[in-house]
């Protein structure tokens, strides 16, 4: 067990570290995506049929590919970005790529959510589109778009355990080569309940999050 403890800890960080940056990268990009999304959609501030059907097309096809398929098909691009397909870092690349039209398509309902007339107000104000996304939509939504990120991020800890599957390092690879592999059910024990506490954790942050925000 005091060989074991050491393990825990770096395959801990491992997972908290491929789980933040690429929830990170799904923050900065995914936002943008689901903006644009909502706005170039039917009603939207700038409604474009054939962009906001060429978007949902590609959103609707990442979010339709089991992880573990994402994982393989993405693994010589992923070695072009970080010149190796195995590791923590190597890991975040199909991370992100999985979760950020997951987050994009919760953004886009988050959005949708708020109220019309707000939106006519801050017409009737002369706002213009980006003033309206950036001082009406988002803040508006700002509860629920942190419950996305939260659900996201806990997806994001399911999809880094398969990582580990084809050596994306954490908790997940830990599971496989020392727990499954070895016949160990401590570690396997182990790992199942450390990625249940990081789970527990993200879940009641963001639910504190969430409700502070709503009191606002």
């Amino acid at each position: 067990m005091s060989q074991l403890a050491p393990l825990l800890l770096d395959a801990t960080l491992e997972t908290l570290y491929m789980v933040g940056v690429a929830g990170l990268v799904s923050l900065v990009l995914g936002v943008p995506l689901g903006v644009a999304l909502i706005a170039t959609g039917p009603g939207g501030l700038r409604p474009q049929p054939v962009v906001n059907r060429v978007l949902g097309t590609a959103v609707n096809i990442g979010r339709s590919l089991p992880f573990i398929i994402l994982l393989i098909a993405l693994i010589p691009f992923t070695r072009l970005v970080v010149g190796t397909s195995l590791g923590s870092t190597a890991a975040i690349v199909p991370l992100a790529v999985g979760a950020i039209p997951f987050y994009a398509r919760l953004i886009e309902a988050s959005l949708a959510e708020v109220h019309p007339s707000k939106l006519e107000a801050a017409v009737a104000m002369g706002s213009t589109h980006r003033q309206i996304v950036s001082k009406v939509l988002l803040p508006e939504a700002m509860p629920s778009l942190v419950a996305g990120l939260t659900v996201t991020l806990i997806a994001l800890v399911s999809y880094s355990a398969m990582a580990g599957v084809v050596g994306g390092g954490g908790l997940g690879d830990v599971a496989i080569r020392f727990g499954y592999q070895r016949f160990r059910g401590d570690v396997m024990l182990a790992t199942v309940v450390l990625l249940v506490v990081i789970v527990q954790l993200l879940q009641v942050v963001g639910d504190l999050l969430v409700r502070r925000l709503r009191r606002h």
